[in-house]
């Protein structure tokens, strides 16, 4: 059974060469061997040819028995950069989606950048993406600067996507204050599942999921520790004043949402799906970072002791029915 991979990442040319003439946050700087180093705040991504060069990412695909992707713009974003710069960066970037999309169809599709720094802007530029450019949603990360993404100040957004009926991927970024985590690549390894599990809990308790029901959200990275914190989560809910803002029980929202199986312990897969259900799985391989794989995106969900019904569900099924493929 073939898979659509929808945690993989590109950087489109015309964000690479913005990057390259600007002066802006976000450094690019060549190595020896010929790839970019594109560095920020608290980590940094070695910018590989199948990170910027498409035909190159087709053939990889291809060999891996990859059906499609649904491309994203990884970290940093374009939210750490000056306003007006980051709208900037976001239309470049999704207007090169929509050219990739366009000329590889059925084989790439993508998700919108947004400039999260103007949440009014951002919801805006979602639209566009995907009503002008056919974009399938929009690609948030769990903090802007340190602030989270229950903020009031984001809800135009939510409130746009919602209203698109389009789904939300939210990818991590480092946790602020970043102090802790900028030894031994910690950000990457730990922190980014830690920000998933607090943006997603914060959303929650916020009562934001009450609030805006239609919104779909995609928590990657098997949705950081919320599988296996959702008891001690609903224990909170049972036991705290403050928990009890909501209709339900954390489990349960988080039940609803979907995650991403970017993580290729089969354990660790098979224990998220009998707490989320194979329903709102996907398959994701965080291709082409040093830490992500084409060929254990799919050997983790067949290694699964599940039903070939669940297994096509989670290898692509969700992912064409979530994304409207």
């Amino acid at each position: 059974m073939k898979a659509i991979d929808v945690h993989n990442h590109f950087y489109p040319p015309s964000y690479l060469k913005a990057l390259k003439e600007g002066s802006g946050v976000a450094k690019v700087a060549e190595d020896a061997d010929g790839n970019y180093i594109l560095s920020y705040e608290g980590d940094y991504n070695v910018i590989v040819p199948g990170h910027r060069d498409i035909a190159y990412r087709l053939e990889a695909i291809e060999e891996a028995g990859i059906e499609a992707q649904v491309l994203s713009l990884t970290t940093p974003g374009v939210h750490i950069e000056e306003k007006n710069r980051g709208i900037a960066l976001a239309k470049k970037a999704n207007d090169d989606f929509a050219e990739i999309a366009k000329k590889y169809p059925g084989r790439f599709y993508a998700l919108a950048a947004l400039p999260l720094q103007a949440p009014e802007a951002a919801a805006e530029e979602l639209e566009r993406s995907v009503k002008e450019l056919g974009l399938k949603g929009g690609t948030l990360f769990t903090n802007v600067d340190g602030k989270m993404l229950d903020d009031p100040s984001f809800e135009p957004i939510f409130q746009k996507a919602e209203e698109l009926d389009v789904p939300l991927f939210l990818h991590p970024t480092t946790p602020k204050p970043a102090d802790n985590f900028l030894d031994y690549r910690l950000a990457a390894t730990l922190g980014f599942a830690f920000d998933t599990t607090l943006a997603v809990a914060r959303l929650i308790f916020s009562g934001l999921l009450d609030r805006m029901p239609g919104v779909k959200l995609v928590a990657s990275h098997l949705g950081g520790c919320l599988p296996y914190l959702a008891e001690r989560l609903d224990r909170g809910y049972e036991a705290f004043p403050e928990c009890k803002g909501i209709s339900k029980p954390p489990s349960a929202y988080i039940a609803e949402v979907y995650i991403d199986c970017v993580s290729f312990n089969p354990l660790a897969v098979d224990f998220a799906r009998k707490v989320v259900g194979a329903d709102h799985m996907m398959a994701g391989s965080d291709y082409p970072h040093q830490i992500g794989s084409l060929t254990k995106c799919t050997a983790v969900i067949e290694a699964l002791s599940a039903p070939a019904s669940e297994k096509e569900k989670i290898l692509s099924g969700n992912a064409k029915a979530l994304f409207k493929m």
